[in-house]
């Protein structure tokens, strides 16, 4: 028995309940409609940041191309992209008989019975058995000894001794050698890792959940993913772009408005995203419980209110004054980080905070600066995305904007980079590094092929601010750029605080 804790059940739990407050009324997994023609559209355009299992690189690439149009496709992308199928080359000709490339054909129709359902094609553990029944001459229990063996063949080479029995097994019955062999080759892929189809289809079950969710109820589903971290692919920064790039309207951190927690707050466009205190950096989570429970008689009129009925220290008022969550109380970061200093030690001659005669005139932060020190208190920015700040120097460089990529043709040439979201090395990619890059207009994915990776590891690893020249490749909707050069570009984002003063 496989019992799994997921981290995508807790946020679902906590998106239900967001939904249903807002809707007055009990809201459960069996409340979300089937078979939505707009969440599958949402699925097949690789729209899944924060969606359960399909939110990775490799999944967002198939999507376009599998294009899931029923809760089955979801069955088969979830198994689809797994080292076993890809390794047993069962990948292409499922796509390739789906967009009816190929001709679906079966060697008999007891074949067909195990395999119509997937085009011919094994993608799942329980055809492999069944195929091993029906074609070979298994019985149910050696068929289970083989769904054992391909568990632990890689540990122990124990696959091999069905090889013969397969094969010997399928000719007896008329099956040509071939297809004996491209079975047994499918099965050792299975070896890397296959999925089960009731695997497959109960987290099936979980994708389509939260991508209704994130469809129809984009500020809940965002919500229920900052209360649930650390999860997923996806760091609360992109998370929050991306939620706002669904036209879900984000508060900042506020000590009169926040709760411990991300929570949601009606305005007339919809449901509203505040961000929680438990997002500001250094501030623990029992000072913040403090803060929340104290207002509960009334909003804070200053600082030094704020310091004494929450019994909060320096630190902890100098980690919400970083955060900019004293700007209702004191103004701009500067003045609230003068004040939060000036609670436990007053200086000399300064009447003590609160005060607004004793607090001197302190320059206005200025865009950059806010920028920098929004992801260095809370890992995210509420204002343009930096790479907006540097553009006039990254035009300069050459580089072309995630949106401008987009456009390009098949084959062409092109500079670009932005800030490093993930890099993945899946076992199946045989030194393959797949790299998501980000921008002030969208994302870039590079593959990066191994020769290039350890010419350039340092870069490849290292780099914040990651620039790329290469090639574009196209295959449909999926882009990407094959990486010829790479440049750690992260000194360039130290120019962020005096960017403003430089170009705008």
């Amino acid at each position: 028995m496989d019992v799994l804790g997921l981290g995508m059940l807790a946020a679902l739990r906590r998106a239900l309940a967001l939904v249903a407050r807002r809707r007055g009324r009990e809201f459960r997994l069996t409340d979300i409609p089937a078979e939505d023609p707009a969440v599958y559209a949402m699925i097949s355009r690789a729209d899944t940041v924060g969606v359960f299992q399909i939110e990775s690189r490799a999944q967002m690439a198939m999507l376009p191309r599998l294009r899931p149009r029923c809760y089955y496709d979801l069955v088969i992308e979830v198994a689809i992209v797994r080292p076993g199928p890809i390794q047993g080359q069962m990948v292409h000709p499922y796509l390739r008989r789906r967009a009816g490339l190929e001709p679906v054909d079966y060697p008999g129709p007891a074949v067909r019975g195990v395999l119509e359902r997937t085009l011919g094609v094994p993608i799942f553990q329980e055809q492999v058995m069944q195929l091993a029944i029906v074609a070979a001459g298994f019985t149910p229990g050696e068929a289970d000894q083989l769904r054992r063996a391909m568990a632990a063949w890689r540990r122990h080479g124990s696959l091999e001794s069905f090889e013969q029995r397969l094969i010997t097994g399928m000719r007896a019955r008329g099956y040509a050698a071939a297809f004996a062999q491209q079975v047994f080759r499918q099965i050792q892929g299975f070896g890397e890792y296959g999925f089960p189809e009731s695997h497959a289809a109960s987290f099936a079950l979980l994708v389509y959940a939260s991508a209704w969710l994130k469809c129809h109820e984009p500020a809940a589903f965002c919500c229920a993913l900052l209360n649930s971290q650390p999860m997923g692919f996806y760091a609360p920064a992109q998370l929050v772009r991306d939620a706002r790039g669904h036209g879900v309207i984000v508060h900042g951190v506020d000590v009169n408005a926040s709760g411990v927690e991300a929570t949601l707050e009606p305005v007339e466009e919809g449901p509203a995203l505040r961000l929680g205190l438990n997002q500001v950096r250094d501030l623990a989570r029992e000072a913040a419980g403090r803060l929340v429970a104290a207002r509960v008689d009334g909003p804070y009129r200053d600082v030094g209110e704020l310091a004494r009925r929450a019994g909060l220290g320096r630190r902890e008022l100098a980690a919400l004054a970083a955060a900019g969550a004293l700007a209702g109380l004191a103004g701009h970061r500067h003045r609230a980080a003068w004040e939060a200093h000036g609670i436990t030690a007053p200086l000399p001659l300064v009447p003590v905070a609160g005060d607004p005669a004793g607090i001197p005139l302190l320059r206005t932060p200025g865009e950059g600066e806010d920028i920098v020190a929004d992801y260095q208190a809370l890992g995210l920015t509420l204002g343009r995305h930096p790479l907006a700040l540097l553009r006039p120097r990254l035009v300069a460089s050459g580089w072309l904007t995630a949106a401008e990529v987009a456009g390009l043709a098949a084959g062409a040439r092109l500079r670009t980079g932005g800030l490093v979201l993930t890099r993945q090395q899946p076992g199946s990619a045989r030194g393959v590094t797949f790299v998501t890059l980000e921008d002030e207009t969208g994302q870039v994915n590079l593959v990066v092929w191994r020769q290039v990776a350890e010419r350039q590891r340092r870069a490849l690893r290292e780099a914040r601010l990651l620039g790329v020249s290469g090639r574009l490749q196209r295959e449909g909707e999926v882009l990407h750029v094959i990486a010829e050069r790479l440049e750690d570009r992260s000194a360039m984002l130290g120019a962020l605080q005096v960017a403003t003063r430089e170009f705008h």
